[in-house]
C-alpha cells in the first residue's frame, strides 16, 4: 500500500445550494480552494471548479444555474489514506480524489496532479515502485520545469511521440506540445484538457496541469497524453469535410435557386456564395448568425415561409412580389433529426419573373388554342357529306372572321340556327354571349321591350328594377334574330338605328346606350317580295343583307340524309339508353323521300321509327310504312299509243320499270335485283324521277 501525503490533502469546503448565491463571491475569491462542494438538503451532491466559476460572468447565478455547473459526486475518485497500485489508475483518470479516513468519513480531497508530483518527488522505495508503475501506464506522462524544459517522462510517452529519450530530456516542451497551452498554464494556473496535438505522423490528446509549489507558485507542468490512432484519421476526415464544404458551396453557387440554411429557430447558418441582394436589397451574407424571424419583425423584409415551416412542420411554397416588381418563389423545406424535431430549414429562392410572364403568354396561347380546338370541335359536330354543305361551311368559316351583319335564308327546318351558331363559335366573338330571339314567337307589343329593354316605370306592369334588352345582353357577342320577316314595321325602324348608330334607347329613356353586337338574321320568306309589297323596309333589307347565306333544302343534298339519320339515331340511343341501328335498305329508302319538312322532319321521323319498331334493327319495310312515297310519283299512263323516237321510248320504259319495281319492292336493293342493274343506278334513276314529279 502507498500512503497519501497528508500535506497535499485539502479540506472540503461545502456550501448549501440554497445559499450559494450569498457565499459564492466569498469562496471564489479564496485562492486556496480549487473546488467547492455543494450540498442539497444536507446531502453532498457534487463539486464546482473555482477557476471555472471565475471564468464565468460576474453576474449573480441562480441556484438552478449553479446546479447545472456542478460536477456529480460520482465523477470523483474515493480513496483511503493509503491506496493500492490499481487505485493509482483511478486517480490518474479523475481530476479530483476524495480522501476518507479508516472510519469512512470524508476528510478532504487531493488533486490528481498533486498526488502524482508528490509520488515522483519521494525517493523512497515506494516511489521507485510508483515510477515503475507509471512507466507501464498506457498513457504518456511528461513533466516540464519552470524553464519549460522536459525533466521527466515515461516510456509510453516516448512511444506515443515516436521519440528517443535523448531527443526529449532537457529539451523545450514546445518542441512537442503547444506553446500556447503551456504558457496559459503558467499564466493562469488552469488545467487545460483534451487538446489535440498533431505533428508529423503523431496524433495525440493532451491534458496540461500546473505543478504548484509553496504559496501556490507554479513550478512546472504535467502533460498527460493519450495515443489516439484515430486522430490522424479524424484530421483527414476534417480535411475531407472541409473539401466537401467547398464542394457544397460550389454546388450551391451553380444552382439556379439561391439557398438559405436556417436552424430550427430561424437563425441563418449559411447561404449561397452567389446569393443576390436584389430581392429585398439585403445582403444575407452579413446576416449569418442572426435570427431572420427577429429581423422580419423589425420590418427588414417579409419572408413568411420561415414561420410557416416552423409552425406547421411541413414543406411550403409561396410567390412573393418585391418592391421592384419581381416575382420570387420561396420554397421552405424542414429537415428533421433522429428525434423527430426540426433540425434545419432550407429556403430556396427563385426569381420567376420571366417564368410568370412566360406563363401569362402561355395562358394566352392556350386560350387561343382552346378557341381553335373549340372551333374544330364544333366543325366536327356539324353533320354533312354533301358538296353543297361543304361549300356553305367554307363560306361560314370565312364570314365568321368578321363582324358583318349576316342574313340567312332557307326553308323551314333546314338548320339556319345551326349555321348562326357556327358563325358565333368559329368567330372572334366565341367567348361572348350568343342569344336567340324568334321574332315571330313574341307578340309585337312585347317584342320591343325584349329587344331594347326598359327603365323603371316605363309602362304599367314594368319591373321596378328595369330590364336589359337582348341587345345589351348580347353586347360583345352575337344576336340571332330568327324569322326576321315577322318583325313589325315600327320595330324595323328601331332595328335600323341599332345597325346604323350602334346604340339602343330603352323604353322610357332618352339616353342612348352604345352596344357592340353582330346581328345574324334568318328568314324562310322572300324578303325582296315583301319589300315590293311594302311589308318590309327596303333600307333595313339592305342593312341586313350585307352577307347573304342560302341554306339549301334537304332534297337538294340527299347525300346528307343518311349521315343525319344515323346522327339523330345515335342521339336518341344515348338519351334512352338503347341500341337501335339502321339497315342499309332503310337508309336507302330514306334517301328517296323528298323531305318537305327538311332536317326537322327527318329528326321526327327517326324518333318515330324507334318508337314504333318492334326490334332494335330498323328495316326498309318499317320506313315504307311511315312514309307515302307514291304521292310524289307522277302517273305513268300506258306505255305508248303513238310513234315516238326510239331513245325517248327507251327512257319512258326505263322510267316505268323503275317506278313499278320501287312500288313493289320498296327498297333500291331489291328493285335492283329484280331489274338486273346496280343499286346505285336504281337510286339515281328513282331520285331523278321523284325530282321531275316534284
Amino acid at each position: 500500500m502507498l500512503p497519501i501525503p497528508n500535506d497535499k490533502i485539502r479540506p472540503v469546503v461545502t456550501v448549501p445550494l440554497e445559499q450559494i448565491d450569498k457565499h459564492l463571491e466569498q469562496h471564489t475569491d479564496d485562492s486556496i480552494n480549487d473546488y467547492l462542494f455543494i450540498e442539497d438538503r444536507n446531502r453532498l451532491i457534487g463539486y464546482i471548479s473555482v477557476r471555472e466559476m471565475k471564468s464565468k460572468n460576474r453576474r449573480r447565478m441562480t441556484a438552478d444555474e449553479i446546479k447545472k455547473q456542478t460536477h456529480p459526486l460520482e465523477t470523483a475518485c474515493f480513496l483511503g489514506q493509503e491506496f493500492s497500485i490499481p487505485d493509482l489508475y483511478r486517480v490518474i483518470g479523475e481530476a479530483v480524489t476524495l480522501v476518507k479516513d479508516r472510519d469512512g468519513c470524508l476528510i478532504g480531497y487531493i488533486k490528481r496532479e498533486d498526488l502524482l508530483v508528490a509520488l515522483f518527488q519521494d525517493e523512497s522505495q515506494n516511489t521507485d515502485l510508483l515510477k515503475t508503475i507509471l512507466t507501464s501506464i498506457p498513457m504518456g506522462i511528461f513533466i516540464a520545469d519552470r524553464q519549460r524544459r522536459m525533466v521527466n517522462f515515461n516510456e509510453a510517452g516516448l512511444r506515443m511521440t515516436k521519440r528517443r529519450a535523448s531527443e526529449v530530456a532537457h529539451e523545450p516542451a514546445e518542441n512537442i506540445f503547444g506553446r500556447k497551452e503551456i504558457d496559459r498554464v503558467f499564466t493562469t494556473g488552469e488545467t487545460i484538457l483534451n487538446q489535440i496535438v498533431v505533428g508529423g505522423q503523431v496524433g495525440l490528446l493532451a491534458d496540461y496541469s500546473p505543478i504548484f509549489g509553496p504559496g501556490r507558485t507554479i513550478n512546472g507542468v504535467v502533460i498527460v497524453v493519450q495515443d489516439l490512432p484515430m486522430v490522424e484519421k479524424m484530421a483527414m476526415e476534417l480535411e475531407y469535410v472541409k473539401n466537401l464544404n467547398a464542394d457544397l458551396n460550389a454546388v450551391l453557387s451553380s444552382m439556379y435557386d439561391e439557398i438559405l440554411v436556417l436552424d430550427e429557430e430561424g437563425g441563418l447558418i449559411r447561404c449561397s456564395e452567389t446569393l443576390s441582394a436584389d430581392y429585398w436589397h439585403i445582403n444575407f451574407k452579413k446576416l449569418i448568425g442572426k435570427n431572420l424571424l427577429h429581423l422580419e419583425a423589425k420590418g427588414m423584409f417579409h419572408l413568411p415561409v420561415i414561420r410557416y415551416v416552423i409552425e406547421n412542420r411541413k414543406k411550403y411554397s409561396v410567390v412573393q412580389e418585391t418592391s421592384d416588381g419581381k416575382k420570387v418563389l420561396a420554397l421552405g423545406t424542414p429537415v428533421f433529426g433522429d428525434n423527430g424535431e426540426i433540425q434545419r430549414i432550407i429556403i430556396a429562392l427563385r426569381d420567376i419573373t420571366e417564368t410568370a410572364e412566360l406563363k401569362t403568354r402561355l395562358n394566352e396561347y392556350k386560350k387561343e388554342l382552346d378557341g381553335f380546338r373549340k372551333k374544330d370541335l364544333f366543325m366536327q359536330q356539324m353533320v354533312f357529306r354533301s358538296v353543297k354543305m361543304e361549300e356553305l361551311m367554307i363560306r361560314v368559316k370565312k364570314v365568321a372572321e368578321f363582324s358583318s351583319t349576316v342574313l340567312i335564308d332557307g326553308e323551314s327546318g333546314v338548320g339556319k340556327e345551326v349555321v348562326a351558331q357556327a358563325i358565333h363559335q368559329m368567330g372572334t366573338r366565341s367567348s361572348r354571349p350568343f342569344l336567340k330571339l324568334n321574332c315571330g314567337a313574341i307578340p309585337g307589343n312585347l317584342l320591343e321591350s325584349e329587344l331594347f329593354g326598359y327603365v323603371k316605370g316605363a309602362f304599367t306592369g314594368a319591373s321596378t328594377a328595369g330590364k336589359k334588352g337582348y341587345f345589351e345582353q348580347a353586347d360583345g357577342g352575337v344576336l340571332f334574330m330568327d324569322e326576321i320577316g315577322e318583325l313589325p314595321l315600327q320595330l324595323q325602324v328601331k332595328l335600323l338605328r341599332v345597325l346604323q348608330e350602334g346604340e339602343v334607347i330603352p323604353l322610357g329613356s332618352t339616353r342612348p346606350i352604345p352596344v357592340n353586337v353582330q346581328i345574324v338574321a334568318a328568314t324562310n320568306r322572300n324578303l325582296k317580295e315583301m319589300v315590293k309589297a311594302g311589308a318590309f323596309r327596303e333600307d333595313l333589307y339592305y342593312r341586313l343583307n350585307v352577307i347573304p347565306i342560302h341554306v339549301p333544302p334537304l332534297r337538294e343534298r340527299p347525300e346528307d340524309i343518311a349521315v343525319l339519320a344515323v346522327h339523330f339515331l345515335k342521339q336518341l340511343n344515348q338519351k334512352y339508353k338503347k341500341h337501335y341501328v339502321f339497315m342499309p335498305d332503310a337508309l336507302n329508302l330514306l334517301e328517296l323521300y323528298h323531305w318537305p319538312g327538311n332536317i326537322r322532319e327527318l329528326q321526327n321521323v327517326v324518333e318515330r321509327l324507334i318508337v314504333v319498331s318492334d326490334s332494335e334493327t330498323i328495316h326498309a319495310d318499317l320506313v315504307g310504312n311511315l312514309i307515302r312515297f307514291d304521292q310524289r310519283v307522277p302517273d305513268s299512263h300506258s306505255f305508248t299509243n303513238r310513234i315516238i323516237p326510239m331513245k325517248q321510248a327507251k327512257e319512258k320504259l326505263e322510267r316505268e320499270l323503275v317506278v313499278m319495281a320501287m312500288k313493289k319492292f320498296k327498297t333500291t336493293t331489291r328493285a335492283a335485283e329484280a331489274l338486273g342493274i346496280s343499286q346505285s343506278s336504281v337510286s339515281r334513276k328513282y331520285n331523278k324521277i321523284l325530282g321531275e314529279g316534284h
